[in-house]
């Protein structure tokens, strides 16, 4: 055990240029609406979806519009939703069986667009039948189910793109410009607030991770994709001001309420606050101060409308109150952007391994609160151990160390867990990996 252990972290150090950040994430982009539309004779590209709910529905209707792509099978447990969508967007065929949307011979790449607790298999079985992926986050509700998905991806040479919408959303993507063209000078604070309408159910609430899983992961993913770099540590709190039916429950599924300071290289902070309740309407902004300036977003309303009167002058009405309504534009274009990557052959803009971040830094910022100190995100990762790629478990669950195994001591240090992306031009990872144990 210990020679095939040092043998496969020595194997999967070779040809990993980066831990966290790809180096193509700090380069200026255009925008994924600018797809390639001379495709020349190429057929289109066949897709399918699984998962018909609002999430679904959205993505569906921005793959029917994109060029060079073309849905062709959907599917849902409850089958009528499927056959109702086949209907509006005139996809041929629909199932309320998802693996028959991955086993389609026709079928190139699946949105997965499933309740959070099935997306961990089905990307596994998308990889398995070598199917491109696009998947709503999280990746896993588990830590060691995620590595194992990126690399059955990786090793099946399949896209990986992971559904974290507020990078797409056009007020964040000008924030990040002015930081990359240097507008207000170099970064030194970054924060953002996300603040809900009203309180989730009881229901919802329960068994869903906690605050900083469920709803604090897209700031903390925020901060990360503003600053451009890996997190240094974290540092959390969480209390209940909203509903105080919550309390009875376990960890930060107690909290409505959160902040959290996150510390870049460089000296730059960033500061998190979220609350589940907002009596103004949905509130998400950002905002970011250089040495030359301050960059910051607004709401966004329905309209610019606003009213002036002798007793109130401002917006005409509240700003949006539903997510979907907010992020409606960004779930387009992060659709858009993995069909451009797929009819172009390039890499996707939001990978795996920006999903694996993004709840490496929650469950960093979950324990932060829970220990009432600053967390760094390599202690999350080394709790983390593979016996093979596709065979991961997290020791915390163990009372056994397995013989040979070296924790990740270190951010950067992710290579470790993560195979490198097999380009199908090449020998497969297991010949690769037979070859080097002289098996």
């Amino acid at each position: 055990m210990a020679k095939f252990n040092l043998a496969l972290v020595s194997f999967l150090v070779i040809g990993c240029a980066s831990a966290f950040t790809p180096p193509q994430q700090n380069v200026a982009r255009t925008s994924p609406l600018m797809m390639t539309t001379d495709t020349g004779a190429r057929d289109p590209i066949k897709v399918g979806v699984i998962g018909c709910g609002r999430i679904g529905i959205v993505h569906l209707g921005a793959i029917n519009k994109a060029p060079g792509v073309i849905p062709v099978v959907v599917s849902n447990p409850t089958i009528s939703k499927a056959e109702e969508a086949a209907k509006r967007f005139g996809v041929p065929r629909f199932t309320a069986d998802a693996m028959e949307v991955i086993s389609d011979p026709e079928v190139e790449a699946v949105w997965i667009c499933s309740p959070s607790q099935y997306h961990a298999d089905q990307i596994k079985a998308c990889a398995a039948n070598g199917k491109h992926v696009f998947c709503e986050k999280p990746i896993a509700t588990d830590l060691a189910e995620t590595v194992e998905a990126i690399n059955a991806c990786n090793e099946a040479g399949v896209k990986l793109m992971i559904g974290l919408q507020r990078r797409f959303d056009p007020n964040f993507l000008r924030v990040k410009k002015a930081i990359e063209e240097k507008e207000v000078g170099e970064t030194i604070i970054i924060k953002t607030c996300s603040r809900d309408p009203a309180p989730p159910p009881y229901e919802y609430v329960k068994g869903g991770g906690g605050i900083f899983n469920d709803m604090a992961v897209h700031d903390l993913d925020m901060t990360r994709f503003l600053a451009g770099s890996d997190p240094i540590e974290i540092l959390a709190v969480g209390s209940c001001h909203i509903d105080k039916s919550i309390q009875d429950l376990p960890g930060s599924e107690a909290y409505d309420t959160a902040s959290c300071i996150v510390r870049y290289p460089g000296g730059v902070n960033a500061m998190v606050d979220v609350c589940r309740q907002s009596s103004y309407g949905y509130d998400q902004r950002a905002e970011v101060l250089g040495t030359k300036g301050m960059i910051a977003t607004d709401n966004v309303y329905p309209n610019t409308a606003k009213i002036y009167k002798n007793d109130f002058t401002g917006n005409a009405d509240m700003p949006y109150d539903f997510f979907l309504s907010r992020y409606f534009e960004a779930y387009v274009t992060e659709t858009e952007a993995f069909c451009k990557s797929l009819v172009d052959d390039t890499p996707v803009p939001c990978t795996g391994i920006d999903g694996l971040v993004a709840l490496t830094m929650s469950l960093a910022a979950d324990k932060s609160a829970a220990e009432g100190r600053w967390v760094k995100p390599s202690e999350i990762i080394q709790q983390v151990y593979c016996e093979r790629p596709d065979s991961c478990s997290l020791l915390a669950q163990s009372d056994v160390f397995p013989e040979g195994f070296k924790p990740v001591e270190d951010i950067k240090d992710l290579n470790k867990l993560i195979i490198p992306i097999n380009d199908k031009k090449s020998e497969g990872f297991l010949d690769k990996f037979k070859s080097l144990v002289g098996l």
